[in-house]
């Protein structure tokens, strides 16, 4: 699936990855390949995706790996998810 990370400076990551795992505000949950159609807020904590999409130049040091996903802080936002992109907005 397409993931893209956008933030009020850029467009941090972009690229296919395998799953995306986001904080809702009524708790964490993954996105994984053929995912029903969502729209959801989502509250501070971790956003985190394993793949190999490409993070934006001059934005790598706000990411950090957690075995094999990679993590972004966020402090709020939403997600979009349909036919297998998502798109997080994040604060």
């Amino acid at each position: 699936m397409y993931l893209e990370i956008v933030n009020p400076e850029a467009s941090l990551v972009s690229g296919e990855v395998e799953s995306v795992t986001v904080p809702g505000v009524d708790g964490e949950f993954q996105m994984l390949n053929n995912h029903a159609p969502i729209v959801s807020v989502l509250q501070a904590g971790k956003v985190k995706f394993r793949g190999n999409p490409t993070i934006a130049e001059g934005f790598q040091n706000k990411f950090s790996k957690e075995g094999d996903k990679w993590v972004l802080h966020i402090t709020g936002g939403t997600v979009e998810c349909n036919k297998n992109r998502v798109i997080v907005l994040a604060d």
